[in-house]
């Protein structure tokens, strides 16, 4: 389980948080809006109505210990960047930040950022699978609860054969396919062995491959 704070609980935010929660996540959600926090508060692990430009109100909610923090401000460039900037300067190691063009993500970049997400390109959902597993690579969502997932194999798996692994029984997914370096394996069989820097193509429930890929 991974702790993360979500910046601007707009539509974007509030499904990336939301998301993380549903993957078994702890989530502190931050917004100026009294009526976006109440919204959320009975989803989120802690939800809170502040003014992220304020450093010292990021301080008194420790967001330099959390795994990530996302800057999901929309509207507010000078806030998105300013609040990019407090948390590069408290230290903050992963920092997501919402961009509006190409432009605000070079300067958000420079400024600190350690990814940059274009919501028009990225959907909160996507976003909240990829940064809480680093082995994520691409998602695709099928219902509230059930995903198409490619990540890199961890390393639990290497070395081992789909029958051994028994993924199915033991975390109730299933491995579409399997991606080597000069290949594609469909619909493998139980005798498929699973290398280094195989690329797993997955299907099942979200909190099961969230499980399976650490």
């Amino acid at each position: 389980m991974g702790s993360y704070a979500v910046i601007g609980l707009g539509r974007f935010g509030a499904s990336v948080a939301t998301t993380l929660v549903s993957l078994g996540h702890e989530v502190l959600g931050l917004d100026k809006s009294e009526k976006k926090v109440h919204e959320l508060a009975d989803v989120l692990t802690h939800a809170a109505a502040a003014d992220a430009k304020d450093e010292e109100v990021l301080k008194t909610f420790g967001v330099r210990n959390f795994d990530a923090v996302v800057v999901a401000i929309g509207q507010d460039v000078e806030a998105n960047i300013l609040t990019t900037v407090m948390l590069s300067d408290m230290g903050v190691k992963n920092i997501i930040a919402k961009a509006k063009t190409e432009l605000h993500g070079k300067v958000l970049e420079r400024v600190g950022a350690t990814r940059i997400v274009f919501p028009e390109k990225d959907m909160g959902v996507k976003v909240a699978n990829s940064i809480s597993s680093e082995r994520i690579l691409d998602y695709i969502e099928l219902s509230d609860h059930h995903s198409i997932v490619e990540f890199l194999a961890p390393n639990k798996f290497i070395g081992k054969t789909l029958g051994k692994l028994n993924l199915r029984a033991k975390y109730g997914i299933s491995i579409l396919a399997i991606r080597k370096e000069d290949d594609i394996v469909v619909a493998p069989g139980a005798e498929d062995l699973i290398e280094e820097n195989d690329l797993l193509v997955v299907l099942g429930d979200n909190k099961a491959i969230d499980k399976s890929t650490r």
